[in-house]
C-alpha cells in the first residue's frame, strides 16, 4: 500500500501541491527518497529515522521508497521532514490510512523528535486553506500561520504530540495569531534642523511613492533623511501588509509570528551583490528588492554599488517585479518598491568647497557621477542638492513640526490618489502616483495652459526623454495633490521641474 501525504514546494511566494508518497516492500534495507530532492531533502531520511526512534519506533528492515511528486518540481528545503515521517508512519500501519487525507503538513524534525521551525508557514498556509484542508505546521510558527485565517489549524511541537492527537490521547490547542508590531519607535524628522528644501522632497516622495536621488557632501544629513521616510510614510493596508509578509516568511524572516503594519525599509550595504539585491542563489531566495516590497529601498553610497547590480534594479524599478531565472526554476517575485538613493558628489565629497576638494575637480566629479548609468539615472522622479549644514541652523531651537504632521499631509494625499485611481478603472497596483502610466496618467493629470506651455519649453531644453516627461507630470500631479487641487498648474509644474536634472553624460553633451 502506498501511503500519502500532501505538502507544497514554493515558486517564488506560490505554494505548489507536492504529494509525499511512501511504499515499503520486501528486499534489502533502504532508505531512498526520489523526485529531485536537495541536500536538505536527502538527509531527512536520517532526521526521520533518529526522530522515530526517539519515540520509541524503528523503521522496518525493508525497502522504503518516498517519492515526491511531481518528480520534475525541485524540492528544496527542511520542512519535508514531518510529512515524510507522517507517511511512513501511515506506510507501517502506526496511524490510520485517512488521518491525513485531507491536510497540508510542513515541519523540520529534530534528533529528539521535536517539531522545529520552517520558512514559508503564512503562504503554506493561505494553500492549505484555499483547498479547505487541515494545515498542521510546527508550534513555532502556529501564530504565523493563524494569520491566514484557516478554521484547522494544528501546531504540535513534537512528533509524539501529533501522533498522540491523532490516537485522541491528546488535544491540541488552536494557535492564536500574535498582534501586529506598529513600528512607532521610528526615528523622527523633528531632529533634523535645517535642510528644509530636502524635507520638502521627502515629503513629496513619500506622498507620491516618487523615487528620489539625494546628492550632498559626507555629513550633509542624506542617511538621516532616508532613515525618517518609513515615519511619514501611511501604514500598509492589510492586502499589502499580507503581501509583505508572504515575502518576508519564504524568506524566513517574519519573527514570532507577528506581522506588521509599517512598511519595510531596506538598506544594504554597497557592497551586496547583484543576487542579493534582485534575488537568486542557489535557492533563488528573494533580494532585496522584494524584501522592500511596498516599502523602501535606500541605497547608500549610490556609485560604490556594483555596477551590474545596480542596472540590475531597471527592470524591478519600471515592473515591479523580480524575475530570477535559473537553470531549474524561473521564478517572479513581487517588488514594487520606493527607491531611496543617496551620494556624494564626487569621491571626496567635497566638490563645491574650494578648501577641501581634492586637486582633480571638477573632473573627478563627473567621473564619479558616471557610474550611474543614464538610464538609471532618468528613473530616479526627484533629484536633490543636501548642502552641508551650516553653524547658524544647528544652532536654531528644534523644529517644531514632527513626522507625524508630515504624515498626516501625506496620507491626506495618497487617499486622494487611490480614490482617483479607483474611479479611473486602474489596476490594483497602481493607487500612487508614482505608478500611472499611458492613459491612466493623461487622465489624471489635467494641465492648464501655463503648465502645457512650459512643460513643451522645459522638454526641449531639459532634453527629457519620455520617461522623463512623464516622470515631471508625476512629480507636479503629487504637488498638486497635496494642495488638494483638481488640475495641474503651471506653478506644480515649475516645482516639479527643479527636481530633475540632466544625468552627467548629458551634461556633459550639452556643455560640448
Amino acid at each position: 500500500m502506498v501511503a500519502s501525504v500532501q505538502t507544497v514546494a514554493f515558486e517564488g511566494i506560490e505554494a505548489c501541491p507536492v504529494a509525499v508518497e511512501v511504499l515499503i516492500t520486501s528486499g534489502l534495507p533502504s532508505f531512498t527518497i526520489v523526485g529531485l530532492p536537495d541536500k536538505a531533502v536527502s538527509e531527512a531520511r536520517e532526521r526521520v529515522r533518529a526522530a522515530l526512534s526517539a519515540i520509541g519506533l524503528a523503521l522496518p528492515a525493508e525497502r522504503i521508497t518516498v517519492n515526491l511528486s511531481p518528480a520534475d518540481l525541485p524540492k528544496e528545503g527542511s520542512h519535508y521532514d514531518l510529512p515524510i515521517a507522517l507517511a511512513t508512519l501511515m506506510a507501517m500501519n502506526v496511524l490510520p490510512s485517512d488521518a491525513l487525507e485531507s491536510a497540508v503538513v510542513m515541519g523540520e524534525l529534530g534528533l529528539d523528535g521535536s517539531i522545529r521551525a520552517v520558512a514559508g508557514a503564512l503562504p503554506a498556509a493561505m494553500f492549505a486553506n484555499g483547498r479547505d484542508a487541515t494545515f498542521i505546521c510546527p508550534e513555532a510558527v502556529g501564530a504565523e500561520a493563524a494569520w491566514a485565517g484557516g478554521e484547522s489549524l494544528l501546531a504540535p511541537a513534537s512528533l509524539l504530540a501529533l501522533i498522540n492527537h491523532f490516537r485522541g490521547n491528546q488535544m491540541l490547542p488552536k494557535p492564536k495569531a500574535k498582534p501586529e508590531l506598529d513600528g512607532r519607535d521610528l526615528p523622527d524628522l523633528v531632529d533634523i534642523k535645517g535642510q528644509e528644501s530636502a524635507k520638502r522632497a521627502l515629503e513629496v516622495a513619500a506622498a507620491g511613492g516618487h523615487n528620489m536621488l539625494m546628492c550632498g557632501p559626507p555629513g550633509s544629513g542624506k542617511s538621516m533623511l532616508a532613515a525618517r521616510m518609513p515615519s511619514i510614510l501611511p501604514p500598509l493596508t492589510p492586502g499589502e501588509a499580507l503581501e509583505t509578509s508572504m515575502i518576508a516568511s519564504v524568506a524566513g524572516l517574519l519573527k514570532d509570528g507577528r506581522i506588521s503594519r509599517a512598511r519595510p525599509f531596506r538598506s544594504p550595504h554597497h557592497s551586496a551583490s547583484q543576487p542579493a539585491l534582485i534575488g537568486g542563489g542557489q535557492k533563488a531566495r528573494p533580494g532585496e528588492v522584494s524584501l522592500a516590497h511596498n516599502g523602501v529601498l535606500f541605497l547608500d553610497e549610490l556609485p560604490e554599488f556594483h555596477r551590474n547590480a545596480l542596472e540590475a534594479l531597471r527592470q524591478p524599478l519600471e515592473s515591479g517585479d523580480a524575475a530570477v531565472a535559473r537553470v531549474q526554476a524561473h521564478v517572479v517575485y513581487p517588488a514594487r518598491f520606493q527607491m531611496i538613493a543617496a551620494m556624494n558628489p564626487c569621491r571626496c565629497g567635497y566638490l563645491d568647497d574650494p578648501a577641501l576638494a581634492c586637486g582633480r575637480a571638477p573632473k573627478c566629479a563627473v567621473d564619479y557621477q558616471s557610474k550611474i548609468s543614464g538610464p538609471l539615472y532618468d528613473r530616479m522622479d526627484l533629484h536633490v542638492d543636501v548642502p552641508a549644514v551650516s553653524a547658524r541652523d544647528l544652532s536654531l531651537p528644534t523644529p517644531t513640526e514632527k513626522s507625524a504632521d508630515v504624515a498626516a499631509r501625506v496620507l491626506a494625499a495618497r487617499e486622494i490618489q487611490a480614490e482617483r485611481y479607483r474611479r479611473l478603472g486602474a489596476p490594483e497596483a497602481v493607487r500612487v502616483n508614482a505608478r500611472a502610466d499611458g492613459k491612466i496618467l493623461e487622465a489624471a493629470v489635467r494641465l492648464d495652459d501655463s503648465g502645457r506651455l512650459l512643460m513643451e519649453r522645459a522638454t526641449d531644453r531639459m532634453r527629457l526623454s519620455a520617461r522623463g516627461y512623464h516622470r515631471v507630470l508625476r512629480v507636479a500631479r503629487t504637488l498638486a495633490d497635496l494642495e488638494g487641487a483638481a488640475d495641474v498648474t503651471g506653478n506644480h509644474i515649475a516645482e516639479a521641474l527643479t527636481y530633475r536634472r540632466m544625468s552627467p553624460h548629458m551634461a556633459m553633451t550639452a556643455a560640448g
